[in-house]
């Protein structure tokens, strides 16, 4: 009986006893059992810090069913069915709009402008009869909400406004409110009190973010979570909090120009592959349907240097202009200076360049950039910024109404890209009647109306049309 007791009382013992606090990445979440310097799984430097863990399992009994299990063929699918935003940029991203009970996680750099987006959305629904959008604020006071909302145009009778940090807070004020829409700006900045380490921490937006998302779903209330993003731009805390949202979506776009993209990274409800387009302003951030025209120059006179492809963001084909400048070097290494374009990918178009098409390259400066802004990394825009190359190299430009469309491989052959009739589609509506694709890449497309389309088989082939097509647009 002595025996007996012993033996069950150090089995509870051990049982009781605490876990052994262990280490996680601030950045990514990754977890070892002492100190390290540097992460193992991201490489950041000093962002490995204490996180306790539980002190055992959590086991709960069973709940009782709330309803029992009925046919799919039953099941009501009005009530799943996307609602629109207001912004249709938006909603092409999302597919439709906001799912009942869909949580959405917007990430992106500070001053992209997350929150003057959402601050709109949260505006134009609050405008609705009966709505109650319930905006949380942990980075702002309700003040400079206020005036934001106001510079924007967001002041609804429908948006209610809350600036709280507390976990325990912010359900309160949903389980009062009832809202129909959720806004909570950012959830590194709410922290709970039954959790430790700091707001921003692991364990803190693990928390955060599983507390919301069960709020969510219960009151079938769709969310929108404002998320911070690390120095490499992936989305900071734990890997596990883009599993547990529905929707991730990244906004982008350069500080020094208003053009900003969201794109969608994961979509259990739509597409993965569109785009939207906004143009932040002083008033606010206003959707661009056809963003095409910021890329392009206007020059009363054709210049040698520059040259046009047409690159695919998701499925919107946008017209994107590159520009290149070629010159004499006095350097032993000459320079290769890019905007906008990836550099090892032009490091490869020149080295083709100039082995099999025989532009001198190799004692040159070569300036390579992209007009308003844009990013091409597709391989798809080889050909554009090899004939910007070719054109700056001979001084002879290569016609203000042509594209280049085309991937070049280290053979200098010219491939075949998806999408070929969207592009031309989209070239000849923005007034271009020439272009330049692979060969063999036009069979079955239906061509556009006052489109001449000429296939090159290779690098070469295509810099001596673009030369042919150019001095003969010079001699008009």
């Amino acid at each position: 009986m002595t025996s007996t007791t012993r033996s069950t009382g150090s089995r509870t013992a051990r049982t009781a006893r605490p876990a052994k606090p262990a280490w996680a990445c601030s950045e990514c979440g990754w977890t070892t059992a002492k100190w390290a310097g540097r992460c193992g799984e991201c490489q950041a430097w000093g962002s490995v810090v204490e996180e306790a863990a539980p002190a055992g399992p959590r086991t709960t009994a069973t709940s009782p069913l709330r309803s029992p299990a009925r046919p799919i063929g039953e099941i009501d699918v009005d009530s799943a069915r996307a609602r629109p935003t207001g912004v249709g940029e938006l909603d092409r991203v999302l597919g439709g709009g906001l799912v009942p009970g869909a949580v959405v996680l917007l990430a992106g750099e500070p001053g992209v402008g997350k929150s003057t987006l959402l601050l709109d959305v949260a505006g134009r629904l609050g405008r609705e009869p009966g709505a109650r959008v319930l905006y949380v604020t942990g980075e702002e006071s309700a003040g400079q909400v206020r005036l934001r909302a106001e510079r924007i145009g967001a002041v609804a009778p429908g948006l209610l406004l809350a600036a709280e940090t507390d976990l325990g807070t912010v359900l309160g004020h949903i389980e009062a409110v009832e809202p129909t829409l959720l806004v909570v700006d950012s959830v590194q900045t709410v922290a709970s009190t039954q959790v430790d380490g700091a707001p921003g921490g692991v364990s803190q937006v693990r928390e955060v973010a599983a507390a919301l998302i069960a709020a969510a779903k219960e009151r079938g209330i769709p969310a929108l979570l404002v998320g911070h993003v690390t120095k490499d731009g992936t989305v900071a805390g734990p890997r596990t909090l883009e599993h547990l949202v529905d929707v991730v979506c990244q906004f982008e776009g350069d500080a020094h120009t208003r053009l900003r993209m969201v794109r969608a990274t994961k979509n259990r409800y739509g597409p993965t592959d569109e785009v939207g387009c906004f143009d932040l302003t002083e008033e606010g951030i206003v959707e661009l349907p056809d963003p095409s025209g910021l890329f392009l120059s206007r020059t009363s006179h054709p210049v040698a240097g520059t040259c046009v492809t047409v690159t695919l963001e998701g499925r919107r084909p946008m017209a994107v202009e590159v520009q290149a400048l070629v010159v004499p070097s006095l350097l032993s290494n000459p320079r290769r200076t890019t905007s906008g374009v990836d550099a090892s990918r032009l490091a490869m178009v020149l080295a083709v360049l100039q082995r099999r098409a025989g532009a001198p390259l190799g004692d040159r400066d070569i300036y390579v950039s992209t007009v308003g802004g844009a990013r091409i990394a597709t391989p798809a825009s080889d050909l554009g910024i090899a004939l910007a190359v070719a054109s700056a190299t001979a001084d002879v430009p290569v016609g203000e109404d042509l594209v280049a469309i085309g991937e070049v491989g280290l053979a200098g052959e010219i491939r075949a890209v998806a999408g070929i009739g969207r592009r031309l589609a989209e070239a000849r509506r923005l007034g271009f009647t020439r272009a330049v694709v692979p060969a063999g890449s036009t069979a079955g497309t239906d061509l556009p109306d006052g489109m001449r389309v000429v296939e090159a088989a290779h690098l070469a082939q295509a810099v001596e049309v673009a030369r042919r097509q150019g001095e003969h647009a010079g001699q008009r």
